[in-house]
């Protein structure tokens, strides 16, 4: 029963396969549900930066801010994508590649000369592999990410906004709107758009004076652009990677079925066999 030992042994092997779809599956949930509280927690404190800013804009101001300046050609552009270190989450990093080498296109064919960079070993390996260069990559970016970690990526990109070497910055990373939607989107960072203004408006009093409320809160608005990428990208990585593992261990279980039915169907066929062979030989031995 040659053919009945494999199938034994392919079954056992797709149950191995099973529960380690299994436990991922189970420890994408759990951190699933962190990385959407961390993304429900920073979005408030957007929306109030943003609703700050659209109050405080005029554009006398913006002539003042190097951040509120706005070329009038982009030359030089930066793009930072947010990828993962890990894979087995379906489409998720080839999406956002896609979505990233879309934007390079474009910004290469209006004339511009772009910077690409990289967090997240996919993305890192992926540009490595096809021979582009890189002008700085992280992969030190745990499943956590920290304002910290914001402030990392984007303050030299800032600071080369500010003197001019730089006309725009964009961020490329994957938005998380629910556990079923989570498209990968192109964001500008810099220069700094000022949010459109809400139907009711505050009657600020200003202390010191707007410009030095400004000072602080531009840069603080880039940062928490780039920190809510990092966790809107982490949730959503998580629940793409809860989705695979859950499409793989269902398959796996009705690959299970099938090789069990299989299975059953040979041993029948095999017993049968060897029945048949009995009563031929009884009947041999009578005749």
């Amino acid at each position: 029963m040659a053919k009945g030992r494999e199938l034994k042994g392919r079954i056992k092997s797709v149950e191995n396969t099973r529960k380690i779809t299994k436990t991922l599956e189970m420890v994408a949930t759990s951190k699933m549900k962190r990385a959407q509280d961390r993304v429900h927690a920073a979005r408030p404190y957007a929306r109030a930066l943003a609703e700050v800013l659209a109050d405080l804009y005029s554009p006398d101001l913006a002539g003042r801010f190097a951040l509120l300046r706005q070329p009038a050609h982009v030359k030089r552009a930066a793009v930072l994508l947010v990828t993962s270190n890990r894979g087995l989450a379906g489409a998720f990093n080839s999406n956002l590649i896609k979505e990233a080498r879309a934007l390079v296109g474009r910004l290469e064919g209006e004339g511009a000369t772009v910077d690409l960079h990289v967090v997240g070993r996919k993305g890192v390996g992926y540009f490595k592999y096809v021979g582009r260069a890189i002008a700085s990559s992280r992969t030190d970016i745990g499943d956590k990410p920290t304002t910290t970690n914001a402030a990392e990526l984007v303050d030299g990109l800032r600071a080369e906004f500010g003197d001019g070497r730089l006309d725009a910055v964009y961020v490329v990373y994957t938005k998380f709107n629910s556990v079923l939607s989570t498209p990968a989107v192109s964001e500008q960072v810099l220069p700094v758009a000022p949010p459109a203004r809400g139907k009711a408006q505050l009657d600020y009093l200003l202390f010191p004076s707007a410009d030095e409320i400004l000072d602080q809160l531009l840069p603080a608005y880039v940062r928490n652009a780039v920190y809510r990428a990092l966790v809107e990208s982490e949730a959503a990585f998580q629940s793409a990677q809860r989705t695979a593992m859950k499409n793989a261990t269902d398959n796996a279980s009705d690959m299970i079925n099938i090789l069990r039915r299989t299975y059953n169907r040979a041993r029948q066929a095999q017993i049968t066999q060897e029945i048949a062979e009995i009563v031929g030989g009884a009947a041999a031995l009578q005749g």
